[in-house]
């Protein structure tokens, strides 16, 4: 089995490409941090075995993990790159179930404001998220202010923490809904990383 590696624009954050399924193309994206409840993802917890692994994320084919502060990829690249190929030569799963994703927003919009905000998804969906995954992130929309024009996203993966994530979403991402969707004033990053 061979597995790629690839930089990321976060220097914290290295993406391995396994040339397998981790969540598969019609499924979520998923992300633990170390600490969180991740028995229902092996993969996440193997790694997580590796001292200074902080973060992982599963894209639809590839895995993009963030170091902790101290740590050097040169010591710590190896030790992923085997735990991966453990994993998957042994026949393992990423993911023990597909259980509903809790990026599912709460909110109901109506009439005009629907229709916005399925624009904004759309955008999302067809050339902001295509462009990140190539980067080992992800975005999501979280909801979209109707009274001040606020889009409200969450950035993951290499995106979460990464030194230019801010301007990508300031200076692309905002222009790009701006330009096709006139009622977008601004862009906001939300969640934890």
């Amino acid at each position: 089995m061979f597995i790629q590696t690839e930089d990321t624009p976060n220097p914290a954050t290295l993406k391995f490409l396994p040339g397998r399924d981790v969540t598969g193309p019609n499924n979520p994206p998923r992300e633990y941090t170390r600490g969180e409840d991740v028995a229902r993802a092996p993969l996440a917890e193997m790694l997580f075995m590796i001292p200074d692994v902080a973060r992982v994320f599963f894209g639809a084919d590839y895995i993009s993990v963030t170091r902790g502060e101290d740590a050097q990829w040169k010591h710590l690249k190896p030790a992923i790159l085997g735990a991966i190929m453990d994993f998957y030569v042994a026949g393992g799963m990423p993911l023990l179930d597909q259980i509903a994703s809790s990026d599912v927003e709460d909110r109901v919009y109506e009439g005009e404001t629907l229709e916005i905000v399925e624009q904004i998804k759309e955008l999302i969906e067809l050339r902001v998220r295509p462009a990140v995954a190539q980067d080992g992130g992800d975005i999501v929309f979280k909801h979209f202010d109707d009274d001040d024009g606020a889009v409200y996203l969450e950035m993951r993966g290499a995106c979460a923490g990464c030194p230019s994530s801010t301007m990508t979403l300031k200076h692309g991402i905002e222009n790009l809904l701006k330009h096709y969707v006139p009622e977008v004033t601004r862009v906001e990053q939300t969640g934890a990383y």
